[in-house]
């Protein structure tokens, strides 16, 4: 397989710099340019209120231009005082004016100011408030589950992981696409904008303190360089890459890569299982797909089980694990149970269904 140049994916990574921030999921109240726009009205109305005032008690004010204050000095009254520039040209000059200024023209001054200057402090407010949650974010994210690319696979990948009890605040997704973070961060999970070959947005993702890494680019070589670069900032993680040809899934695993998924053949071979037997081919598809029908968990064994063989046990047991191997339930070197195996078992799904997390690298073929 050719990789691209190094200089040329780090010109389409400069492209992101901008953007590589980590985004927290949140509630979207509605959209900021419709706040603005409300805001506005409402200060527009203060407006009229307080023009309408002055107009309404007109024979208390004295222009010093002309005299008399019509429609359009209070309107401009209203303005220059709301805004307090008070030019003083236009002067309250009745006990009844003054009051009215005093317990009504103030109030209404207050509440513009507040009105205008509000976004203003939101905006600020804000911008401390989530500095604050990517702070504490920072400081206890941890054994979390970084996804590298939210297309197809990866959405199924984290829904999948999820549905076995990972909660969505230990999720966090990589994209170089601003839309495909905003739907991460829609559906509850964390996101950082960027490209996922270069380490320092990796290192925004808390990389170094995963438990466990999902490589699913859309292209084969950037799964290469993704893995590569994820293997050197944590030697511990297990890291589970996909790749559309079979024949990239060795450079994958020399990379780094525990376990490697070639999604054209894996669907090339259900393709071929539903010729010959379609119900085979729906067992499969329902055993893969977690929280529905059938489901294979891995799980350790119970000091109830142990020296048993695997077909005394109460659950189907397909494989057992020991060590880096992987035995067939009818293999017969397992012998009997030990409490150092862990099997991998078909059971009933239910909501409590989980698979237990193990930072154990997966055996290799």
């Amino acid at each position: 397989m050719k990789l691209p140049g190094h200089d040329a994916i780090a010109r389409q990574a400069d492209e992101h710099l901008v953007t590589q921030r980590v985004r927290l999921p949140r509630k979207v109240v509605e959209r900021p340019i419709r706040q603005v726009v409300e805001r506005l009205l409402m200060a527009l109305l203060v407006l009229v209120a307080t023009a309408l005032t002055v107009y309404a008690d007109r024979d208390g004010y004295h222009d010093n231009s002309d005299g008399p204050v019509d429609l359009l000095d209070a309107f401009y009254y209203a303005t220059v005082t709301l805004s307090t520039t008070g030019y003083g040209d236009i002067t309250p000059v009745s006990d009844a004016a003054r009051l009215t200024n005093i317990f009504v023209i103030t109030p209404l001054r207050v509440l513009f100011l507040i009105i205008l200057v509000g976004t203003t402090l939101e905006v600020l407010a804000e911008r401390t408030r989530e500095e604050w949650r990517l702070k504490r974010w920072r400081s206890t994210v941890r054994d979390h589950t970084v996804v590298i690319g939210f297309g197809t696979k990866g959405r199924s990948a984290v829904q999948t992981v999820c549905a076995t009890g990972l909660k969505k605040d230990r999720v966090v997704v990589v994209d170089p696409s601003p839309r495909a973070i905003d739907a991460a961060t829609a559906e509850g999970y964390a996101g950082v904008v960027g490209d996922a070959t270069r380490s320092e947005v990796l290192k925004r993702a808390e990389v170094d303190k995963a438990r466990q890494i999902i490589v699913a680019p859309q292209r084969d070589d950037t799964a290469v360089l993704v893995t590569l670069t994820a293997r050197q900032l944590n030697r511990n993680a297990k890291i589970v890459a996909a790749v559309r040809e079979e024949e990239n899934a060795p450079l994958l695993k020399q990379s780094g890569a525990d376990a490697v998924i070639t999604s054209s053949g894996a669907a090339g071979r259900l393709l071929g299982l539903s010729v010959l037997s379609p119900a085979a081919s729906m067992v499969m598809e329902d055993l893969i797909q977690q929280g529905s029908g059938l489901d294979l968990v891995e799980r350790p064994v119970v000091r109830a089980e142990a020296g048993k063989t695997p077909r005394e046990t109460d659950d189907l047991v397909v494989s057992v694990l020991r060590g880096h191997r992987v035995l067939g339930y009818d293999d017969p070197s397992i012998g009997t149970l030990q409490l150092t195996d862990r099997l991998i078992t078909i059971v009933r799904a239910t909501p409590s269904t989980h698979v237990t997390p193990h930072l154990r690298p997966l055996p290799q073929d």
